[in-house]
């Protein structure tokens, strides 16, 4: 069974302009990403698809396989279904660890773990997908999801909803290519702590990242307490 681990990263980010290869951390995202898991040791292989040089050059100087992904695939007007199903097509492998370079805080132990969950259970599960515990009051339309507006809840108490954070997504290429999606069709929701699951999706996002990332491999015992 190969695994191989897969960093989507194109250019064209229109919330944090470059953001895979701007500096961070006197680094940048791509570099960490892939260090991170050239230490995984149930990784067989890292591929990094981009549709930019330059990412893929910083690629292939960190020992990772660059894949061109065709500009089509890397607009902002593509289904990101039609997206996942192109970028498996393009994967020599048993098995794809998809890996956002925009989860920066996530631990090497959290990733082989889930790695190592996947190739245990895969006979129940055809995906495993990184989330993380949503405790908060939500509304939609105005309306309460899991709030009583007459006997408030202490937050604690709420019902355990687990939102996606795409940090890690394990999942065979076939059934990628399939689904066109990282979950499957039969998916275990593998809840991950708040810091772990830091995600950046716009400049204020990308500064909080940076800040954690710092604490938490100067110092990550002071960041938990």
């Amino acid at each position: 069974m190969k695994v191989t681990a897969l960093i989507a990263a194109r250019s064209g980010s229109m919330r944090v302009k470059n953001k895979n290869i701007r500096p961070f951390a006197g680094s940048t995202l791509l570099e960490v990403k892939i260090e991170q898991l050239k230490r995984i040791s149930n990784i067989d292989e890292i591929v990094v698809n981009s549709n930019d040089d330059e990412i893929l050059l910083l690629a292939e100087k960190h020992g990772a396989k660059a894949i061109r992904r065709d500009s089509f695939y890397a607009s902002n007007t593509v289904s990101m279904s039609d997206v996942y199903k192109n970028m498996a097509e393009n994967m020599d492998c048993d098995v794809i660890v998809y890996a956002n370079c925009t989860n920066p805080v996530i631990n090497d132990q959290t990733i082989y773990d889930i790695i190592d969950f996947y190739k245990n259970n895969v006979d129940k599960y055809d995906s495993v997908n990184s989330a993380h515990l949503v405790k908060e009051f939500l509304f939609r339309d105005n309306l309460p999801i899991n709030y009583d507006l007459r006997h408030q809840p202490r937050s604690q108490d709420l019902p355990n909803i687990s939102a996606l954070n795409f940090a890690v997504n394990v999942i065979a290429k076939s059934t990628m290519i399939d689904c066109k999606n990282v979950v499957g069709y039969r998916p275990y929701i593998y809840n991950i702590d708040q810091i772990e699951a830091t995600d950046i999706d716009n400049p204020i996002d990308f500064f909080i990242a940076e800040q954690v990332f710092t604490k938490v491999f100067v110092d990550k015992k002071e960041i938990l307490e």
